[in-house]
């Protein structure tokens, strides 16, 4: 008991010293007021504000520095709890909300497959009494709605009925089980996914759906997406006719619009329907579209005769409101193309429902998501501009690009006359139109007008976003950086400077600035500097970097995107908000063609016209991955003087036939079949692909010479390819054409030429060597074919800079292909060069 008082007593004592030093302090509302203002401007003051605190406040004066230090560290973990507590109280919201959503999803699903278990034994029980009224009923539901339009479309009292109709089929896809949804393949939904994606692979037409969750409102969401031009990025129109209200505050609209093609090889798109926005009795917003009829009712409009009518089935977004703020949307989009209208090869692009979720579905959904992240102020910006200036400017880009791909006469376009057997389309466009043009700047009026040079192509075996990613960062294996430059000038001064804008050094470096991307990253804005050097006095401007404005999209191989884009224009280093833009670049289409396709060695215009070699052909026939087909759209414009356009339009086709030249190589160079791309460099078209030849070069110098070309060849497998790849002496190897081109070389080779492995296949073996160099090697020419190798004495050659280069020994032998009967092409290695 003594021992318990005593405990106590030394609690009791041990609580008083703790009030004596003043650890538990009660401050009064003045002094907390004092400190809170502090604050305010500084959560953590040193030592020496803390004691300036004391002395500038009086009411603090009974307070020591040490009580005063703790109160800021209370108040800091006070301030670091609530927003704590803040921002899981949002993500306990938002994840009630999503769950919510997948336990819907998931009774959609049980009800999807109950139905589909009853049609099931339904069809066991019918499959010995098929007949073809059983098929004609079961197609009724697809053939019927435009008959219902054709009738109910006269008046109000119809189109309500036809309103109605849309709204029950539209929520039927939406939330029930009209339509068998798939997942979408890539977007598979999990704790940090933007929403639940699908598809439909058996429903008429082509068929997508998202579901996903937004923290806006349903009215501003419902606004975003009426608005489809400032997000569908194929959509150039949308006009509404008439509108008229419908009950329950719900508006019936009567829409046409239109959507650009993706490539030069087929027409554009436009479509008639009703549009119908209306609240549902649980507080749902809904906007639901459908085709009113056929190709013949609709608006006249002037530009109509470009496009092909297609339909809209059923289609919209239920947009629900969630308990604390935000909405869960359901966007349905269900067309059908006409994909009849297409060369066969592109009908893919038509009949694909990845390809529409691709496109616009999910599209749609990452919009919403973007604003509602722009509006939270989640998205850094730089150069200081608001979010959706930036955003303008990638979008004026991409339609500037669409609109010249299309070349629609309503917006001044004309295609110059051609005899057919042109592989680049050249269009010119008015500069009356252009002045008027809303998305360019009256700053062009002064101009003749603009040329647009375009083609488009096949490419085989070749990922879009491989593909477009080597395009942005290797500008140098296809770009002409004075063509860049005269396009800045033009726009700039408004005079034409061709060619004086030739004798001009340009080293490409890039300034990224990127804009606000979503969770996918999906989308990027870059201002490219290329750093001009002028080599004369007489073009002032040329002594400026050129600035190009530039989007690139579809450059992640893990994200699933409609297609990958390059896309830039000429600007104005102060990259004013209303810069005139004349966008050029490149779009790359994957085509998932069907397993039964029998165009796979199909090619389309530039294919067929350029000299690629004979392996474009083969390769589609022996290629495991011969299905792997894209389709390649190039444009290019370029502002004229109208005194100049003949020269203009030379320079134009010549350099688009370079820059398809050049992607062509770089495609083949960097096709991923039969190695993977990683190990190191391809040849070019008309060679095995790289680790193969590899093996030849190696093997055949060993059987010629009797030793290794390699050291560590032993080691087998890709190393080959990396260490010939990295060998110190130059080694080149040629075509046994009757003029001999360079169709490989290793990193020692390309450097002591002074080019890139796309620009080698340019240079004959002749060039290289001065007169004595090429009398000697036709000397020991006879030699090198009779016994399949030949020693070369030291000598020089020549860079393709002009350069001089020694080495003190060359050696040249045969390549023989795997069969050791034929000869491949010629191999030589410099051994010990360097520059003179």
């Amino acid at each position: 008991m003594a021992m318990a008082m005593t405990h106590h007593h030394n609690r009791e004592s041990s609580v008083d010293k703790h009030l004596d030093t003043g650890k538990y302090v009660r401050y009064t509302a003045e002094q907390v007021e004092a400190l809170e203002r502090v604050y305010a401007e500084c959560p953590k003051p040193s030592s020496l504000r803390r004691q300036q605190l004391i002395r500038e406040c009086p009411i603090l004066s009974n307070i020591e520095p040490k009580q005063i230090k703790v109160w800021f560290q209370n108040r800091r973990c006070r301030e670091k709890q609530r927003k704590e507590a803040s921002r899981l109280q949002t993500v306990n919201r938002k994840l009630t909300a999503m769950n919510k959503l997948l336990m819907e999803e998931n009774d959609r699903l049980q009800k999807q497959v109950s139905q589909l278990v009853c049609e099931n034994g339904y069809m066991r029980q019918q499959l010995h009494t098929v007949n073809a009224s059983a098929t004609d009923a079961s197609c009724d539901s697809a053939v019927t709605t435009p008959q219902h339009s054709l009738r109910n479309a006269n008046n109000p009292a119809g189109l309500l009925s036809i309103a109605e109709e849309t709204l029950a089929e539209f929520l039927s896809k939406a939330t029930g089980t009209a339509v068998n949804w798939v997942q979408m393949p890539g977007m598979k939904p999990g704790p940090d996914s933007v929403g639940i994606f699908a598809i439909s692979q058996s429903c008429s037409g082509v068929a997508a759906r998202a579901c996903g969750l937004v923290s806006l409102e349903p009215t501003k969401i419902a606004e975003i997406l009426k608005d489809r031009p400032s997000w569908f990025r194929d959509c150039r129109k949308l006009e509404v006719f008439t509108m008229f209200p419908a009950g329950n505050g719900g508006t019936i609209e009567l829409v046409y619009t239109q959507m650009f093609a993706p490539t030069t090889l087929a027409p554009a798109r436009d479509f008639w329907t009703l549009r119908y926005t209306t609240t549902l009795e649980n507080g749902s917003l809904v906007v639901c579209e459908r085709s009113l009829s056929g190709s013949g009712a609709g608006p006249s409009v002037a530009s109509a005769a470009q496009f092909v009518r297609a339909e809209v089935l059923p289609s919209g977004y239920l947009i629900r409101p969630c308990e604390g703020g935000g909405s869960i949307i359901h966007i349905v989009d269900q067309l059908n193309l006409e994909a009849w209208s297409v060369p066969e090869v592109l009908r893919p692009l038509y009949e694909s429902s990845k390809v529409i979720a691709q496109k616009m579905t999910i599209p749609a959904l990452r919009y919403v998501r973007q604003i509602s992240q722009e509006t939270s102020g989640e998205v850094v910006y730089s150069l200081g501009r608001q979010p959706a200036v930036l955003r303008t400017f990638s979008q004026r880009l991409s339609r500037g690009f669409n609109e010249a791909i299309n070349g629609f006469n309503e917006d001044g376009w004309s295609i110059m006359n051609c005899d057919g057997t042109e592989d680049v389309i050249i269009a010119i466009n008015s500069s009356k139109s252009l002045s008027n043009s809303s998305n360019l700047s009256t700053g062009l009026s002064f101009l003749g007008g603009v040329l647009c040079a375009k083609a488009s192509m096949l490419l085989q075996d070749v990922p879009p976003a491989v593909l477009v990613r080597f395009l942005r960062e290797h500008r140098l294996e296809w770009a002409d950086f004075n063509v860049d430059a005269y396009s800045a000038a033009s726009l700039k001064a408004g005079t034409y400077a061709y060619p004086g804008m030739r004798p001009t050094s340009f080293t490409g470096s890039q300034i990224i600035m990127p804009l606000g991307q979503t969770v996918e990253h999906e989308e990027l804005l870059e201002v490219i500097r290329l750093e001009g050097q002028s080599l004369t006095q007489e073009d002032a401007f040329l002594s400026r970097d050129i600035h190009l404005l530039q989007i690139c999209s579809g450059i992640d191989d893990n994200a699933v995107g409609a297609c990958s884009e390059l896309v830039f224009a000429p600007i104005d280093e102060m990259f004013p908000d209303d810069a005139a833009l004349l966008p050029s670049g490149f779009r790359i289409i994957l085509l998932e063609s069907k397993p039964d396709s029998s165009a796979t060695n199909r090619t389309l215009d530039l294919t067929s016209s350029l000299e690629v070699g004979p392996a474009t052909s083969q390769a589609a026939g022996d290629s495991p991955c011969q299905n792997a087909r894209s389709v390649l759209t190039i444009a290019f414009q370029f502002p004229f003087d109208t005194n100049l356009q003949d020269n203009v339009l030379t320079m134009a086709r010549q350099y688009v036939r370079s820059v398809i030249s050049s992607v062509q190589r770089i495609a083949m160079a960097i096709s991923p079949c039969g190695s993977s791309p990683t190990i190191g460099p391809k040849p070019s078209p008309g060679s095995p692909e790289a680790l193969t030849l590899a093996h030849w070069i190696c093997q055949s110098y060993s059987f010629h010479l009797g030793e290794e070309l390699l050291k560590s060849e032993s080691l087998g497998g890709d190393s080959v390819l990396k260490n010939l790849w990295q060998h110190q002496d130059a080694i080149l190897c040629c075509s046994l054409k009757s003029v001999p081109v360079f169709i490989f070389a290793n990193q020692a080779g390309l450097d002591m030429l002074e080019t890139t492995l796309v620009a080698l296949q340019d240079i004959t073996l002749d060039k290289i060597f001065d007169e004595s160099g090429r009398k000697a090697l036709c000397s020991d020419f006879t030699k090198l074919m009779q016994q399949g190798f030949t020693h070369l004495l030291a000598g020089v050659c020549m860079s393709t800079m002009g350069r001089h280069v020694s080495y003190e020994q060359a050696v040249a032998w045969k390549v023989l292909a795997a069969d050791a009967n034929t000869v491949h092409c010629l191999a030589f290695s410099f051994i010990n060069w360097s520059f003179v």
